[in-house]
């Protein structure tokens, strides 16, 4: 039978996944019973499939994919900006801007001004035929002139500048030539994509430290129901041979009910330790990211190899390779910088900022009547009309524009002093944190050596007493054979070289976890 520690450490280690996992198990055993999913692999297989598939992993390299997104998004602000906007507009009412003036009247001076003009051409041309007229004759034949042509003369009510269609569109280029900001946002961005890979790289060695224990613990689970399947078979040999003793004698009924009963107490061990074994196997598949309707068969053994044992170093020279190689440490570190850019960019306000601009326009003014008034030289009331095309030369008019800008917050209200301070104290929090898990890093690595040498010592305890009980049963067979000893006798020996086998097995994974702390603790790469 289980010894009552070992059955408390199992129960510890198991109960915080019943839960859970046997609601995954229920779902899980339905579709494996009609095609179930098999996938063997060994210790360092496990491993290769947890870095690609494990569900931190996976999360942790989408931060480090927005990460970058976001350094490039800085690097974007000292980039050249395009802005390109186009507009329409219908003037269906324009207002006139001459409203409320006399400034219409100017308007009406032109009709004088060409009757002069054509009273003077007349009188000095030398021809009898032509001769002044009249300033009302002459309204009147310019007004028929109009009419025969077609044409409708502006009123005096009437908007000279109005258009009915107005097109703008517009280019706008924009480079910055000195940003504190930008550039602090530049730093900043990339000191925190370093603290994200130091980030993913921790998440790493913690998703290994969770794939070894994990898979050393689904594999004692299944060595535990080897063992006590072996004792269920040796027993089930002692229960015959004890019915035979009381058949002739030899022993007591109550000897025979003592092995029965201990027969069904490991028959009962059995079904819990291969419970156990399910369970741990299907915690197993939620660390490695795989379906937990596949079925694992682990290729690796629990066992100990003398030839891997790692030199097990002082505290202080495990610390220093903690100090050094340990991303966390590292990330601390970052953080700290990534403050000090804070600050910079806090900084930055002091500091104007200046950029070169260049504006691209192209108007167009297009009435819906296109066409121009053409006048006979010889014959001022001779009027025909042309007309012009949408996109005629005399309607679309570029422009361009290029200038640089300067912008300089002088007064604040204080504000930068104030955040400049803040993020003085952020540094200053962030120290006392480096400090303090640095502190923290001593003590785990402290506890990792330590607990590495115990685990060694326990395991070498444990080799010489299993062979210690591996030679006790071998008498006690031995004598029941020759008929010098009991049946009792021979259980009490199997008894403990079950426990003893049990307890090696224990030591071997409190060893193998003991080395996977250890590498975690160090900040060991995969």
């Amino acid at each position: 039978m289980l010894s009552e520690k070992l059955q408390r450490g199992y129960r510890l280690f198991f109960g915080n996944l019943c839960i859970l996992l046997l609601i995954l198990i229920a779902a899980g055993e339905s579709s494996r019973a009609t095609s179930p999913d098999t996938l063997s692999l060994s210790i360092d297989e496990a491993l290769e499939i947890g870095m690609v598939n494990s569900y931190l992993l996976r999360r942790g390299l989408l931060d480090l994919s927005t990460a970058d997104s976001q350094v490039r998004e800085a690097w974007g602000q000292v980039y050249p900006q395009f802005d390109v906007s186009a507009n329409y507009i219908r003037n269906v009412l324009t207002a006139n801007p001459f409203a409320g003036t006399e400034a219409g009247g100017l308007f009406q001076t032109f009709a004088s001004i060409e009757w002069l003009d054509y009273n003077e051409r007349a009188r000095t041309d030398g021809d009898p035929a032509t001769t002044p007229i009249e300033f009302e004759e002459f309204l009147s034949r310019q007004q028929q002139a109009y009419d025969q042509a077609g044409i409708v003369p502006p009123g005096a009510a009437d908007d000279p500048f109005g258009v009915d269609n107005q097109f703008m569109t517009t280019l706008s280029i924009s480079q910055t030539l000195y940003s504190g900001r930008a550039f602090s946002a530049i730093r900043g961005a990339e000191q925190f994509r370093k603290v994200n890979e130091d980030q993913v790289d921790r998440d790493r060695q913690e998703v290994a430290h969770q794939i070894r224990s994990a898979y050393y613990a689904a594999q004692l689970a299944q060595e535990t129901a080897d063992v006590i399947k072996s004792s269920i078979v040796r027993t089930r040999r002692t229960v015959d041979e004890i019915k035979k003793s009381v058949e002739q004698g030899v022993l007591s009924k109550s000897d025979r009910l003592s092995a029965e009963v201990e027969l069904v107490n490991l028959e009962t061990d059995f079904i819990e330790a291969s419970n156990d074994a399910e369970l741990a196997l299907k915690n197993l598949n939620i660390i490695l990211g795989a379906p937990v309707r596949t079925h694992l068969e682990l290729t690796s053994r629990l066992e100990f190899n003398s030839q891997n044992v790692p030199d097990i170093p002082t505290v202080d020279d495990a610390y220093q390779r903690a100090a050094q190689r340990r991303p966390d440490i590292q990330q601390v570190e970052g953080l700290i910088e990534l403050e000090k850019v804070q600050r910079n960019l806090a900084r930055a306000s002091y500091f104007p900022e200046i950029s070169a601009f260049a504006n691209l326009n192209y108007l167009g003014n297009v009435p819906d009547r296109r066409f121009i008034v053409m006048r006979d030289p010889g014959d001022p009331f001779q009027l025909e009309t042309r007309d012009r095309e949408f996109f005629s030369d005399a309607y679309w008019n570029p422009s361009v524009a290029v200038g640089i800008q300067f912008s300089w917050r002088l007064f604040t209200g204080f504000q930068t002093t104030q955040q400049v301070q803040q993020r003085s104290i952020a540094i200053q929090q962030a120290e006392i944190d480096y400090e303090q898990l640095k502190e923290a890093v001593y003590l785990e690595v402290t506890a990792a050596v330590n607990n590495l040498r115990a685990a060694y010592d326990r395991i070498r305890s444990q080799e010489r007493n299993i062979e210690q009980a591996e030679l006790n049963h071998e008498f006690a067979v031995r004598r029941l054979q020759e008929g010098v000893g009991t049946a009792l006798e021979e259980r009490q020996a199997s008894m403990l070289l079950d426990q003893s086998r049990l307890s090696y097995l224990s030591a071997v994974y409190d060893y193998l976890v003991a080395v996977s702390e250890y590498k975690k603790a160090v900040g060991e790469r995969i």
